[in-house]
């Protein structure tokens, strides 16, 4: 876990609980993954709707760019927590215009995704939409909070600069399972920009990091430069991978890969914006 000071948390903490119960006042929607950020909101935001006979709907966006087992897992989360549970079905790379992976992808499927949220918040006279955008997130390269803040979305993490090490300690005190689960971003991230988009071959890189994981890997992203698929595991876990070399080779050539590279940088966020960052 990154480190921080501990009275910096318990300040943060504060200001985050002093938002959640101003939000509160009214009914509110939750763009909810099941992830660590959006429980914790999702957990917060019920306990304290609940007091002021308020409602919290928890909103899954169904889309085919993040990995498909996680939606029985929000809606367990979700009713759990005492929410109202939606799902939206979306297809965003045909209709965000992303078939060819632009460099702005995150923020053209931001507000396709959140224009959507918008329609149900509309229609259901609810004024504000939360996210879980965290202060983290505020410092790599993320196009998309542009477009979440066109649409006026809440982004309370952000607001109480909770970073993603405090949103897990935190969860960690609540008790949430979710509280260490690893992210899952959206595979696209897997490819570099510019690069023809199709759900068959992030399918593929899904099935290839679901065998890393069951290998006991925590952090795994396998990128993709055409045929060479370049493993990305946290540094501590190299040994591992390399004890494991033969049976992953062996997985990824079936599923296509003419070349199995390993990263010794290892693990790192946003290794492909490494372009449009310098």
């Amino acid at each position: 876990m990154k480190q921080f000071d501990e009275e910096q948390f318990i300040e943060n903490k504060q200001r985050l609980l002093g938002l959640m119960e101003q939000y509160t006042d009214q009914d509110i929607i939750l763009a909810f993954s099941g992830g660590a950020d959006s429980t914790l909101i999702l957990k917060l935001a019920c306990e304290l709707a609940a007091k002021k006979g308020h409602k919290v709907y928890a909103v899954t966006i169904h889309t085919k760019l993040h990995p498909m087992n996680e939606l029985e897992l929000t809606k367990k989360a979700a009713q759990e927590a005492g929410a109202i549970y939606r799902v939206i079905q979306v297809d965003e790379l045909q209709d965000a215009g992303i078939l060819d992976n632009p460099v702005d992808r995150c923020y053209r499927c931001k507000k396709y995704l959140f224009t959507k949220l918008r329609e149900i918040a509309n229609n259901q006279n609810i004024d504000i939409i939360m996210d879980g955008t965290n202060e983290d997130d505020l410092h790599e390269y993320r196009p998309g909070i542009q477009a979440l803040r066109e649409l006026k979305v809440v982004s309370p993490l952000a607001e109480a600069k909770m970073t993603k090490a405090m949103v897990r300690k935190m969860g960690e005190e609540y008790g949430l399972s979710a509280a260490h689960r690893p992210s899952a971003p959206c595979l696209a991230t897997r490819f570099p920009y510019g690069t023809a988009l199709s759900y068959d071959i992030m399918r593929k890189v899904e099935k290839a990091e679901e065998y890393l994981r069951s290998l006991g890997f925590y952090n795994v992203r396998v990128r993709i430069h055409e045929d060479i698929a370049r493993i990305e595991v946290d540094s501590k876990d190299i040994d591992l991978l390399m004890e494991h070399r033969a049976e992953i080779v062996s997985c990824l050539k079936e599923l296509g890969y003419a070349y199995v590279t390993l990263d010794l940088e290892g693990f790192r966020s946003g290794s492909m914006d490494y372009k449009v960052k310098n």
